[in-house]
């Protein structure tokens, strides 16, 4: 699936790069916020594995008191 998206990213920047109606200027603004959409997605991904893996290490503390 990571690569998937790597496939996604990739082609919007060729899209982006090839297209002749918008300037360097807006390319480059276009590229920049690809790539910070791309790290944001990937980063809220990964604390979001993160945040699995610690919800795991409650769920014996919270049998023991009854919550779950």
């Amino acid at each position: 699936m990571h690569h998937d998206k790597e496939k996604k990213i990739q082609k919007a920047k060729d899209i982006i790069l090839k297209n002749t109606d918008i300037s360097q200027e807006h390319k480059e603004k276009a590229l920049s916020k690809v790539e910070e959409w791309y790290l944001q997605d990937k980063g809220e991904g990964l604390l979001g594995a993160e945040l699995l893996k610690i919800a795991k290490e409650f769920d014996p503390i919270l049998e023991e008191l009854g919550l779950m």
